[in-house]
């Protein structure tokens, strides 16, 4: 039987064969392609000619392609639509794609030939991609371990594994535990508060799940709407204690995982010569240093803090006006009071605007605001099969007509699905032996479904959402360049949010608003009034909102910024971490490290701090548009060509100031966010 994870694509473009694709395909494949990918690096190895760059340096760069495309596939199905099959193979697969990074990042052979190619760099006339390829290539293999004695690699090696592992298990907890709690309700008076629309939510669950009465769960879009407007602080409370202490003690305990990540990547760090994980992370980054990041984090929190302690006790004071007892503001009480105080300041609320912000009609604004700005096309492809019956195609082309890239747009939360949005790549865009691959795209959301009464409607901050993850997918669709590993989204960690974090600025520009913003049932545009009430409302608790951003960034340096192991509990940790920066009172039993799968699972570890810092050069950069027009396609058409097309083929501080003419600086960020940092 033909396995479509090795057969050539016949599909356009050579698109995923999703509808082919069976899970008993991925364990022969992975197989058979990390077998093909060695005998491509052993065909580098015992090539009897000298080193040289191309065939060496771009040699690797296209090894292992196979190997390549097929984890894309998988690992990307895993995090949106795994079954516990899915679950078991990753387990299998993982210790076979360490191993396989093992055989590449200490094959000796290889970066002999590596640092050979280094050492003559200077004497090769290369041009600059080629240069920051090598650049890129010699610091990777010296990150993983190639300068190390053998006695070194064989530890360093022990313990990738083992994080491959330990990283696996911690998701697979987190999303177990965010799967197995539910709020279950069968008398109407416990839904006193819920708009129809949640309540609707609650059903269509309780329906799927084949029960009476309605049923809510840990994901985004129940709990969020759940915590806003239940009118029961006691059920609020049953909610924000589960979605708060997720993997924290019991059946899913991620507390014991989380200390063994840390005190193994600290392990790797020291014998790379590093004296915290954080220092070794930040090489590649533009921050470059952990001091820098420290100043970020310091810099934005002493003028955020006491905003954010004047922003809540505005939010208690109402509250309290209202008949609120408590002397503070608890925790499970603050979405429902400061989205009652929000809608009495503003007369605002999400159950006002979600009518004006379907989602079909959502999805044609933002494509085209990106037609506006960049002159990109999208075209329906329903001839092209995703990998689920919720997941919708789309052609990518320019303004001229030329093809750019596919994108899938996956918008619906599901049991398979992890919670949250983000964009990802089934391929990268690359030129090899004169042919170009253009990228395929995707995003994932979890934005509630059409139900039997009214079609999917976002919040607007889901709409904000949808711009951001848009943001990153235009990354990756324009790219232009001829190596993988330099093109689209592969940029430094702090670098890769400012083309997604620019996007969110149009969610509140009446200009575009105005393009799309129209009631579902009656096609009325959104009143002025509206829009005028979102701008003013932007800032609502803008304070508070980065302090707890920033809280998570403290979090992420308190596990990944230390010189010795973890000997202190959990608990303990996150106390010393976070609780001079206190805003809401803190409630035992809860726990953020143990579901912040950004830091133990996803790739930010000593890297959260990177939001910031983007948003730091996206209010720089949108600065930019303001002082030209939003729709300039003067600004626009520098933005494409300096930053998003370019990937990481110059380092990106030198892009960045080619864009914007000077370096970004904090001050951009307090201004935009109407905080002054002269407290």
């Amino acid at each position: 039987m033909e396995n479509p994870l090795l057969t050539e694509s016949q599909l356009p473009y050579g698109a995923p064969q999703f509808d082919k694709i069976r899970t008993e395909h991925y364990l022969p494949a992975f197989k058979q392609a990390i077998k093909e990918a060695q005998d491509e690096i052993d065909a580098i190895t015992s090539c009897p000619d000298a080193p040289t760059f191309e065939n060496t340096i771009e040699a690797l760069e296209f090894s292992g392609k196979k190997l390549n495309n097929i984890s894309a596939i998988f690992y990307n199905i895993l995090e949106a639509d795994a079954d516990e099959k899915m679950q078991a193979i990753a387990e299998e697969v993982s210790p076979l794609m360490t191993q396989h990074s093992m055989y590449v990042s200490l094959n000796e052979a290889l970066f002999a030939r590596i640092k050979a190619v280094w050492e003559q760099r200077e004497s090769l006339g290369l041009e600059k991609d080629q240069l920051r390829l090598l650049e890129k290539t010699y610091r990777e293999f010296e990150l993983s371990g190639a300068n190390l004695s053998a006695e070194d690699k064989k530890l360093y090696s022990e313990y990738e594994e083992q994080l491959s592992l330990l990283s696996l298990k911690f998701g697979r907890n987190a999303l177990a535990a965010t799967n197995a709690w539910k709020l279950e309700l069968t008398d109407s008076t416990d839904l006193s508060g819920l708009p129809d629309y949640v309540k609707d939510m609650g059903a269509s669950t309780a329906a799927e799940l084949g029960k009476q009465g309605w049923v809510f769960d840990l994901s985004y879009p129940s709990y969020s709407a759940f915590m806003q407007f239940s009118d029961r602080s006691d059920l609020r409370k049953k909610c924000y204690m589960a979605y708060n202490s997720k993997a924290y003690g019991g059946e899913y305990d991620n507390s014991e995982v989380c200390i063994q990540i840390a005190d193994l990547r600290l392990k790797v760090a020291n014998l790379l010569g590093f004296k915290t994980y954080a220092d070794y992370a930040l090489v590649e980054r533009m921050a470059k240093n952990v001091t820098a990041v420290h100043k970020l984090l310091d810099d934005l929190m002493k003028p955020s803090l006491p905003k954010a302690k004047e922003e809540l006790a505005e939010v208690l004071s109402y509250a309290q006006s209202c008949g609120y007892t408590e002397k503070a503001l608890q925790p499970w009480d603050f979405s429902y009071w400061s989205e009652k105080y929000k809608a009495s300041k503003y007369d605002l609320s999400d159950e006002l605007l979600k009518p004006y912000f379907q989602l079909d009609s959502c999805i044609d604004a933002v494509f085209g605001l990106a037609t506006r700005l960049y002159g990109l096309q999208f075209t329906p492809r329903p001839d092209i099969p995703g990998y689920n019956k919720d997941v919708k195609v789309y052609d990518v082309s320019d303004a001229d007509g030329k093809h750019l890239a596919l994108f899938y747009a996956d918008f619906f939360p599901r049991a398979t699905k992890r919670g949250g949005a983000w964009m990802t790549s089934f391929r990268e865009q690359s030129i090899q032996n004169g042919v170009e691959y253009r990228p395929f795209v995707s995003i994932v959301t979890n934005f509630s479904k059409p139900t039997a009464t009214a079609p999917s409607l976002l919040t607007h901050y889901e709409l904000t959402t949808f711009l951001h993850e848009f943001g990153h997918s235009i990354h990756g669709m324009v790219a232009q360049g001829r190596y993988p590993s330099l093109t689209g989204t592969n940029v430094a960690r702090d670098f890769v949010e400012l083309p997604s974090q620019i996007m969110e600025n149009w969610g509140y520009e009446p200009e575009y608003l105005n393009t799309f913003a129209r009631h579902y049932q009656t096609g009325e545009t959104i009143p002025a009034e509206y829009i005028s009430r979102i701008v003013d409302s932007k800032n609502y608790l803008s304070a508070y909102l980065q302090v707890r951003q920033l809280h998570f960034g403290y979090l992420d340096l308190a596990w990944h910024d230390r010189t010795s192991p973890v000997h202190e509990d959990i608990h303990t940790l996150e106390m010393n971490a976070l609780s001079k920066y206190e805003t809401l009172p803190f409630v035992e039993g809860t726990c953020i490290s143990t579901a912040f799968s950004h830091i133990f699972s996803g790739g930010y570890a000593a890297g959260y701090y990177s939001y910031k810092w983007a948003e730091v050069l996206e209010a720089d950069a949108f600065s930019a548009f303001e002082e030209k027009g939003i729709f300039s396609r003067e600004v626009a058409d520098s933005f494409i060509e300096n930053v998003l097309t370019k990937g990481s083929t110059e380092d990106e501080a030198v892009l960045y100031r080619r864009f914007r003419g000077h370096d970004p600086q904090p001050e951009a960020l307090l201004r935009k966010l109407g905080i002054s940092s002269n407290k």
